[in-house]
């Protein structure tokens, strides 16, 4: 636990220095970022005779809420599991990843705390660009504390769970960048478009979605942050009771479990062939 967060600490330090130091670049992407979204939007959710008349007004700013927020969520998880894919890559080929196999805590505490620390980095900046974005469109979040902070919490160990998985296929693999950009976009499309509709389509789809790391999630934060936790006009349900919370629940368990051990079992097999660090 110590050394965890010992690498935390730095990891928040080095992260500090180069916000600091970069901040124009920084501030350019949150601007960029926010441009990008309302381009999107536009293009997508507005029809030809608001265009006419200016494009001030979504026809409907709660389905545009509803494809931000999704939007955001397939970014962040998008993020995490590039941390695994495209951040073992770039160790092994800089020589980072030798120096972290020395490291006195194993990789698997050095990868959990630097995703720690860069996925709360990026939950920050994306809260700041969705505020912007919904203002903007004239749309509005239910922004209940409790509920958010445990549900952004799931999210995280499932994914981490998930991008440890894949991380280990990099680890022995080394060169999987297709793969691995096809995974991250089919979770990045399935956080966008994710709905309980689609959990009503039988029992065989709906267990396969509720599989992926990021159905469940993206659900309930959606159930919480648009539509303000109410199954229906005035009727009220804790996120807590929403049967896709429990599935996220469990799912947080699989996943962590699997990932973790998948990653051990391939960081032990690369370690006997002598091939972690070479890219």
């Amino acid at each position: 636990m110590l050394g965890f967060l010992l690498i935390m600490k730095a990891e928040i330090i080095r992260g500090w220095i180069i916000t600091r130091r970069y901040w124009f670049r920084t501030l350019t992407g949150l601007i960029i970022g926010y441009g990008m979204l309302m381009i999107l939007i536009a293009g997508f959710f507005y029809s030809q005779p608001a265009i006419e008349k200016g494009i001030n007004q979504l026809d409907d700013p709660t389905r545009a809420t509803n494809y931000i927020l999704g939007f955001i969520i397939g970014l962040f998880a998008f993020g995490v599991i590039g941390m695994f894919t495209q951040g073992i890559q770039g160790m092994a080929q800089t020589g980072v990843l030798e120096q972290l196999c020395m490291s006195p805590y194993g990789l698997v505490t050095n990868f959990l705390a630097r995703a720690v620390v860069a996925s709360v980095t990026t939950i920050f900046y994306s809260a700041l660009m969705v505020y912007f974005v919904v203002i903007s469109v004239g749309g509005k979040l239910f922004f209940d504390p409790i509920p958010v902070i445990v549900l952004l919490t799931l999210s995280f160990i499932n994914l981490l769970g998930f991008g440890f998985m894949v991380g280990g296929l990099v680890l022995v693999f080394k060169q999987v960048g297709q793969l691995t950009i096809i995974v991250r976009m089919a979770l990045f499309a399935l956080a966008i478009f994710a709905r309980e509709e689609f959990l009503q389509q039988g029992w065989l789809i709906s267990l396969f979605m509720h599989a992926l790391p990021i159905t469940d999630a993206s659900i309930c934060l959606k159930y919480v942050l648009v539509k303000g936790q109410q199954v229906a006009p005035g009727q009220f349900m804790s996120v807590f009771f929403h049967p896709c919370f429990y599935w996220l629940c469990a799912s947080c368990i699989i996943w962590t479990f699997i990932g973790i051990s998948l990653f051990k079992i391939m960081e032990n097999y690369s370690r006997y062939k002598g091939t972690l660090g070479i890219y």
